[in-house]
């Protein structure tokens, strides 16, 4: 492997944490030995075309330094290929790296980790990831509700982690299920009447958000939930038990484990990593081992397995 590694670097992560997380990130791996790099875009759109120049050149490893947006820009280049995954975690959210147990707003931490993981001192574990169209995705896909609640609040510019508890309030008043059409699996097409239908490779969105609290990131399968037609009533009391995962056993509330999806429905939009993705229909196909994520736990794998 070389020694030569890249930092992709969101600079506006968490309020400006992305940029201040870089160099104690970057510190932590030349002490390690390892050459660093740094790479920064105009926009998402150069962002990403720097990162798969570098995965392309053979770069040892992609590190990322940001939140969950950045994080679903480097999936997009490292997704597929050898080139191993470091997560510096430093936004708002951090689904991703909560779900795999990596280090929280700890730069310091997340590099040595890593630098210990392309050492061979630490594990590297291969998870699936989803993939619609030609978007992957490492956590959750979220369609109804959720999604009108992430476009809420991602136009939100105040209120930090807790903003999306602040969109769900907002939507609530425009709150109406809606009809979809979901077929697993190439089978048979169900329809039913939803609240939402979120499809979780990881856990968690919004922050720690555990609707799909019970999805593991290396079995193969979607952890799809479904919230079914329900009053605001009922919503406003299932709504808070996401943090723990307690929803699930709520009644309204199914889970269906399956390798692909198609969702339909009429004026709904999706989300996947917090990023939209576009109006239903759409599929999802969980890709097994797509990517190689360094020091992630617990059912950590060492590079050479």
């Amino acid at each position: 492997m070389t020694s030569e590694i890249t930092l992709f670097v969101n600079p506006t992560a968490g309020r400006g944490r992305g940029a201040r997380a870089a160099q104690p990130a970057a510190s932590a791996l030349r002490e390690a030995g390892f050459s660093v790099r740094t790479i920064l875009g105009e926009d998402a759109g150069d962002a990403l075309r720097r990162a798969r120049d570098a995965v392309a050149e053979g770069t040892g490893a992609l590190i990322a330094v940001g939140g969950d947006g950045l994080m679903s820009l480097a999936l997009q280049a490292v997704a597929g290929t050898l080139t191993p995954l470091g997560v510096v975690a430093v936004g708002t959210g951090n689904d991703f790296a909560r779900a795999l147990g990596l280090p929280i707003r700890d730069p310091g931490a997340a590099g040595r980790l890593a630098a210990a993981a392309l050492k061979g001192r630490a594990p590297v574990r291969e998870i699936d990831l989803g993939r619609a169209g030609e978007r992957w995705f490492g956590s959750v896909l979220a369609s109804g509700f959720d999604s009108r609640v992430n476009d809420r609040g991602n136009r939100m510019r105040w209120g930090g982690r807790f903003k999306y508890d602040l969109a769900i309030l907002a939507e609530l008043a425009a709150f109406k299920p809606v009809t979809y059409r979901m077929t697993l699996d190439g089978g048979p097409p169900r329809e039913l009447r939803a609240t939402l239908v979120a499809v979780g490779n990881g856990t968690s969105y919004g922050g720690g958000m555990r609707m799909c609290a019970d999805a593991v990131m290396d079995d193969g399968l979607f952890d799809i939930t479904v919230v079914g037609e329900c009053s605001r009533t009922t919503l406003l009391k299932v709504f808070p038990r996401v943090y723990k995962g307690t929803h699930l056993g709520h009644p309204v509330v199914t889970v269906h484990r399956a390798s692909s999806v198609t969702l339909e429905a009429v004026g709904v939009s999706a989300y996947a990593d917090g990023e939209p993705l576009g109006a239903l229909p759409l599929t999802a196909a969980c890709v097994p081992r797509a990517v190689r994520v360094l020091g992630a736990g617990p059912e950590a794998r060492t590079m050479g397995d």
